[in-house]
């Protein structure tokens, strides 16, 4: 009975919990989506003991979440239950932003929350008595060690415990919620009457709760970051590669590194949905270190077969700030024979804000042979003294300008004063986003070089790129302009 009691009480307090939460949020003021919005949301996860994801809806569609800014309409369905007169309920619900396992969730006005229902049963880890927990709708919201599901449909109407069909049971209910405890009569339990199993599962329960407690404190698993912590420590980071080409060959010519979180269900992460956690809880740090790791494991021997190509990593600021970027790179990549001149280091603009710091970093990695780039550049701060003071090789040109190419916006224009702007301050230009046969006669017609995008190639796994990478240079002929020697 204690197990079926802890299980209940626990199901109906996470959903409680989860709902002061939203409560909590939805007694503040603030103006949608903006960053203080989401770093409110995801504060609230981070503190909040059930809650793995906060929503914000608005005129029909999810705006933003705790991850960060989104815009996908959803389509709103009855509510399973009911929690009081304000908070409405589903179970069985897959997460619209990161996917995976199905899950519940809890909404109150305009926000709402996820809920793991693998919390609901975790700290019950007794590895002789399965479990089920039931909604106050009677859908099964969560389970533990593989319970007879037929068998707890027909206990749900039982009361109190006994035995049945050679099972020992126990039924628990609580503001509607029920907990059914279920363990078999064979085995060692089945060595005692049934009073003796009552007693001994009392005592053992108390033994596991404490086990439970400590496998919960280990793993952590509390929050997205609880998760982004195990996924760094499982090493749960691949890295996809996506090719640079020479635009007016098609020839490719190296590729940038970019980072996926792969987690243990296979569902792929996002980088937008994860890296700002990253970088705002330092665990930035270690996922480059691996994706270093993996650069120089996965494409170590193809670079130095051909050191024509190059690869293309993104550092944090805190790695240029500080300057780690130079010792990570050299230690990580040079162990592999991998040359410096085939190493690009890429940082955003806001990556590079503190330019006393970001002009010795950048003085020092191309004095070492490495080429510096700024990338997404035109959607943070940049300027043509911001530029003009960088030593930089490269400019990458978001794909947002990429976009609007021929669209008649007014944004349509300014990829030309960047093309404009680069080619006067002598960078390499390489446009990112390329997905049609327009965009890419508009920058060939404009005189950029390079691109990345779709219309070329995916980010793509070491084995596919290696055999895409191989076919490319099958194609090549002497008189191709290779990206190295073009911003030598």
């Amino acid at each position: 009975m204690a197990i079926a009691s802890q299980a209940a009480t626990r199901a109906e307090q996470s959903f409680a919990d989860a709902a002061a939460t939203l409560k909590t949020l939805g007694g503040r003021r603030y103006i949608s989506c903006t960053d203080a919005h989401i770093g409110e949301m995801r504060r609230l996860v981070l503190n909040a003991r059930t809650v793995e994801e906060i929503g914000y809806i608005e005129d029909g569609a999810l705006k933003c979440t705790s991850w960060g800014v989104e815009h996908r309409t959803i389509t709103e369905m009855p509510a399973d239950f009911l929690i009081g007169n304000d908070v409405k309920a589903w179970v069985d619900v897959v997460p619209l932003v990161t996917g995976g396992n199905p899950t519940s969730l809890v909404r109150v006005g305009p926000y709402n929350a996820l809920v793991d229902p693998g919390r609901l049963v975790e700290l019950l880890a007794d590895q002789g008595a399965a479990v089920v927990i039931k909604a106050p709708n009677g859908a099964v919201t969560a389970t533990l060690n593989t319970p007879d599901t037929d068998l707890a449909h027909r206990l749900a109407g039982q009361t109190s415990r006994g035995v049945l069909d050679g099972n020992i049971y126990a039924v628990y209910e609580k503001a509607g919620w029920t907990a059914i405890a279920i363990s078999s009569t064979n085995g060692l339990f089945g060595l005692f009457t049934h009073e003796h199993w009552l007693f001994v599962a009392f005592g053992g329960f108390a033994t596991l709760v404490i086990i439970g407690l400590v496998v919960r404190m280990s793993r952590k698993r509390l929050s997205p970051l609880g998760e982004l912590a195990i996924a760094v420590r499982e090493r749960e980071f691949v890295v996809h590669y996506q090719p640079i080409v020479e635009l007016r060959s098609g020839l490719c010519v190296g590729a940038e590194a970019l980072v996926r979180w792969q987690r243990p269900d296979g569902v792929l992460v996002r980088p937008d949905l994860f890296i700002p956690l990253a970088e705002q809880s330092g665990l930035i740090r270690p996922i480059t270190d691996q994706v270093i790791e993996s650069v120089g494991r996965e494409l170590g021997p193809l670079l130095n077969q051909h050191p024509s190509l190059h690869v293309a990593i993104n550092f944090c600021a805190e790695d240029f700030k500080t300057g780690r970027v130079l010792e990570t790179v050299g230690e990580r990549l040079g162990a592999c024979g991998i040359a410096n001149e085939q190493i690009w280091l890429e940082a955003t603009e806001r990556g590079l804000m503190d330019i006393e710091e970001a002009r010795k970093t950048i003085g020092e990695a191309r004095r070492r042979g490495y080429s510096v780039a700024i990338d997404d550049f035109g959607t943070g701060y940049s300027s043509l003294q911001y530029l003009q003071s960088l030593p930089l090789d490269a400019l990458k040109i978001d794909k947002s300008f990429v976009d609007a190419i021929n669209r008649q916006t007014a944004t349509s224009a300014v990829i030309a004063h960047i093309i404009e702007m680069a080619k006067a301050l002598n960078l390499a230009i390489i446009a990112e986003g390329v997905e049609t046969r327009e965009q890419a006669d508009y920058l060939i017609e404009h005189g950029v070089t390079f691109c990345q995008g779709w219309y070329y190639a995916k980010p793509m796994p070491a084995e596919e790129f290696i055999t895409y990478v191989q076919a490319s240079l099958r194609l090549q002929d002497s008189g191709v302009v290779m990206l190295n020697r073009a911003m030598a």
